[in-house]
Formats: C-alpha cells, structure tokens, sequence
C-alpha cells in the first residue's frame, strides 16, 4: 500500500498532450500573482527614492537661488550707495542674464543626464528580471518536463499492474466460486462455504481498491472520464437501495429510500453517480450500529437535485468535515472512518458533473452526506 501510495503521492505533472491538473494551473497563477504583486512593490519602491531624490535636489537648488537672489540684492544695494555709472550696471545685468542662462543649461543637463541614468537602470533591472523568470520558467518547464515522462511510465505501470491483478482476482473468485458450489453439505462443506466466501469477499474488495487507485491516477492527471446525459435519479435511487438492502440486513440495519415522486430527471454518469452512492451507503453501513437506521432521498431543489443519504451512526465532528473529502484522510488511528479514497473520488465525480458535495454531523448522533447534480428537462 505503501508503495502505490507514492506512486499516487509522487510526481503530479501533466504529459503535454493531456489536459493540466488543477495543481498546475495554481502553480501557475500563484506565480504569476506573485510576479505582480513583487513588480508593483519594485516600482512602488523605485519611484518613492527617486521621489525623495527629487525633492532632495529641488531643495538644494531652492537654497541655491534663494542665495543667489540674496547675494544680488546686496550687490546692487552697494551699487546703488556708490553711484556706479549706469554702464557698469547694464554690465552687471548682461553677466546675470548669461549666468542664469548658463545655470539653466546646466541643470537642464543635469535633468536630462538623471532621467537617462534612471531609464538605463530601469531597463537593466527589467533585462535581469526578465533573465532570471526565464531561467526559471525554463527550470520549471524541465522539471515538468521529466515529471511528464515519470507519470507517463506511472500511468503504463499502474495501467499493466491493474490488468493483470484484475485477471489473477478474478481466477480467485472463480476458483472460490467453484468451491463453494462443489462443497459438501457436511460440516467440512459448511467450512469450506465459510472460507471461500471470505476469499470472495477479499478479492471483492482488492477489486475496488485496484479501481479507486486507477480513478485516483486519473484525476490527477485531469483524465476522469464522465459522460452524462438526461437519467432518471429516483430509479438510480430504487437501484442502489435494492443492491445494498442484502447487506444492510445482514447488520440488522434498515435501509429505505425517501422519494415523493416518481420520476426526476438529472443529467449525469449512471455509474460514476451509482458509484458516489454505493461510497456513501458502504460507509454508513460500516459506521452504523446494528438496529440503525440509513435513509437515502433525492430530491428537486431549485435548478439542481439533491441527493442525501443520513445514518444514525457516530457522525463526524464538525471541524472534520470538510477533511473528510480529502486524499488518504482519517481522523485518529483509532478511528478509521476516512481511511481510503472513495470520499476523494466521490468529491472529484460529482464536481466533474458540476455538481456540489458536502457533509452534516447531526447533534442526535449520526452523519448525512449530500451531493447535487443539474437537472434536467423533458423535450417537448
């Protein structure tokens, strides 16, 4: 078990020609969404310093001609007191005239110089950003590259291992078949039954572990494969409870369907669906105790239809359920409801439907699980 859980636990990457997995596509925005956010705070950053360099350099020139304003007022205040002939102070005005001209040049200059320095930092910063995304686009892009090829044998492996299980499982169940048929009617036959029903029951189960693995590898690589179409949900209803009725008393459980109509249509997969309703009721047979009760109802709700099957087993706890719907989940070791995949498989049908499906712990005891599917109309 362990091993197949690391297979399904490893490398998630999609092959190039299959659909991406949901995991990638957050990667990928996750990333993208981080890009942002860091170039708004790089600019945000950039412009405050060039700000505060700005107004650094407008203050000193501010200084600078209140200075220089200070310096003339003196001067000509001095030419004033010692009556300097007029041609020396036209002489005074020309050399102010060309200094200003002189001043203004030079810090036009100076702008211009500051604007291109800031324009070829901002383009060397934006090249080596632009270079260090590359290179690791490209890493992630070779990462996923050889996690492709790994899941591609992944798949191959789990594709020939399951076939061939399947094949050796079903010799056993034939071969316990064959013993259960040809056993005697004395004691020893009554063992033989006895054994040979277990063995059955076991291969059953492996059976559907070998499935939910096959399923599980197929949702993760965005493969699920669903096919709905306009189905009757009280009949799928009447068919499951009638397959799980022999087991259900077999506990001392009761197990009855509540519909109010006799027909109601939804569209989607009959045996994907069956097989979210056969997860639910095989859990609540396991959790609920003999002289129990397990109810199963499908009803119209608005543009939907909601299906529900309740127990009156332990339940869960309410901060469990939303875990419970989670791959590998289980709550204690002690307690081993969880333990499995059908939940996470469930989760992953109905959603693949367009559906939505969730679970409520009664305070009386005991858990529903509901799930919902579109509806669908009749033509004409």
């Amino acid at each position: 078990m362990n091993v197949l859980r690391f297979l399904l636990e490893g490398l998630r990457m999609e092959p190039k020609d299959k659909k991406p997995r949901p995991e990638q596509d957050r990667t990928d925005q996750s990333l993208r969404q981080e890009r942002e956010k860091t170039d708004e705070e790089f600019s945000k950053k950039r412009d405050s310093i060039e700000e505060n360099a700005d107004a650094v350099v407008q203050h000193a020139r501010a200084t600078a001609d209140t200075s220089l304003k200070v310096t003339r007022a003196e001067t000509d205040e001095r030419l004033a007191r010692s009556e300097a002939p007029q041609q020396e102070r036209q002489s005074v005005a020309r050399e102010r005239v060309q200094e200003d001209a002189t001043l203004q040049r030079e810090r036009t200059t100076s702008d211009e110089k500051l604007r291109d320095e800031r324009e070829a930092r901002r383009r060397a910063l934006a090249s080596l950003l632009r270079l260090e995304r590359a290179t690791t686009d490209q890493e992630l892009l070779t990462e996923r590259a050889r996690a492709d090829e790994a899941l591609a044998a992944r798949d191959d492996f789990l594709g020939m291992v399951s076939h061939d299980l399947r094949t050796l499982l079903g010799g056993i169940a034939m071969r316990a078949a064959m013993l259960v048929r040809n056993a005697s009617e004395d004691e020893a036959g009554q063992r033989t039954r006895r054994d040979a029903g277990s063995i059955q029951h076991f291969t059953a189960r492996m059976n559907r572990l070998i499935g939910d693995l096959i399923d599980v590898a197929s949702i993760e690589a965005g493969r699920l494969s669903v096919e709905t179409r306009p189905e009757d949900a009280i009949r799928l209803v009447r068919e499951t409870v009638e397959t799980f009725q022999p087991a259900a008393s077999a506990k001392g459980l009761s197990l009855d369907a509540e519909v109010a109509r006799d027909s109601l249509l939804a569209r989607f997969d009959h045996e994907r669906i069956l097989q979210v309703l056969a997860n639910f009721l095989s859990n609540a047979i396991k959790f609920t105790p003999e002289g129990g009760r397990i109810s199963i109802r499908v009803e119209p709700v608005e543009q939907e239809v909601r299906f529900s099957v309740a127990d009156t087993g332990s339940g869960v706890s309410e901060s469990m359920l939303e875990r419970i719907f989670e791959r590998f989940w289980q709550v204690l070791e002690s307690d081993k409801r969880g333990l499995g995949l059908g939940l996470y498989i469930s989760k992953c049908i109905v959603e693949a439907h367009g559906g939505r499906i969730w679970a409520e712990s009664r305070t009386d005891g005991g858990s529903s699980f509901f799930f919902t599917l579109p509806g669908a109309r009749t033509s004409g």
